[in-house]
């Protein structure tokens, strides 16, 4: 069966909303420009939507120089380069690693505490600054990305889920339209073939990047959140629980949807091209 790359996404700042494009530049850490930004309180520990719900309501866009953060709640912006070239160098935490980051001026940070109701400021990842990725599935280096540079997920994954939601029995815990796939913050969407194929996938072809899938990506509450409105909710969560949780060998419960992977040659990833299973 024909694969091909449905959508590709880009999350200039961690846990915001992203866009899609027609075509990304592959990097060892991810996209260019994915996940160089990210808000941290004042321990300096990064924040996500898991704690400030509402950072579903800022949405990034592209722009001429950079990209602007949109409010959809009331439609204020604030545009923002690609890169940070100086400032402040900092520790800032992303789980249990402890990266180098560059801080923003002090009225943009104030202006997504302002919008998130809470104290935060906002820091850049130059290039200068290596994060490792879990080196017990791979080797190489990440963004300010949970854990690995990309996030693969087939479209048929989300139908088959979002059918299955469609026919519970509780149809009060059933959203009022299907989920989209902005709730999983993909950055490869794969059209056609069938529910979950990715989780057997070693490695796969796209044009001329070559991709290692290492390991699948158990999920957070940030899926039930809604990423208009802000709003929790009980799905995906409660369906997936279903038919795609694991138990690992300590005990911990994994629901999983999507594969981490990594790339192991840079290049140019276009919407429609080809994907190779290898």
């Amino acid at each position: 069966m024909a694969l091909s790359v449905a959508s590709l996404h880009i999350y200039p700042i961690k846990s915001l909303g992203g866009f899609s494009v027609k075509e990304a530049r592959t990097t060892e850490r991810g996209f260019e420009h994915d996940r160089r930004w990210m808000l941290v309180d004042d321990a300096r520990h990064f924040v996500s939507q898991r704690e400030a719900a509402a950072m579903a309501c800022l949405h990034c866009s592209p722009t001429v120089n950079g990209f602007r953060v949109t409010d959809i709640r009331d439609n204020d912006t604030i545009d923002l380069p690609w890169r940070l070239d100086g400032g402040d160098t900092r520790r800032a935490s992303v789980w249990s690693d402890q990266v180098d980051v560059l801080t923003a001026q002090l009225e943009v940070s104030a202006w997504f505490a302002d919008k998130l109701g809470i104290t935060c400021s906002l820091v850049y990842m130059p290039e200068s600054s290596h994060r490792a990725v879990d080196q017990t599935c791979a080797q190489g280096i990440t963004s300010l990305s949970d854990g690995f540079p990309y996030l693969i997920v087939s479209q048929a994954s989300l139908d088959d889920l979002n059918a299955r939601i469609r026919s519970s029995s509780d149809h009060l815990a059933v959203p009022r339209s299907d989920l989209g796939m902005d709730r999983f913050r993909p950055n490869i969407v794969i059209a056609d073939g069938t529910a979950f194929q990715e989780d057997g996938w070693k490695a796969i072809m796209i044009g001329d990047t070559r991709f290692s899938l290492v390991k699948p990506c158990a999920r957070c509450a940030i899926p039930s959140i809604d990423q208009r409105t802000g709003e929790r909710g009980k799905e995906p969560t409660r369906t997936l629980a279903t038919y795609r949780k694991r138990v690992t060998e300590n005990g911990a419960v994994k629901v999983e949807f999507g594969m981490n992977a990594m790339a192991l040659n840079r290049g140019i990833l276009r919407t429609g091209e080809p994907v190779r299973i290898r």
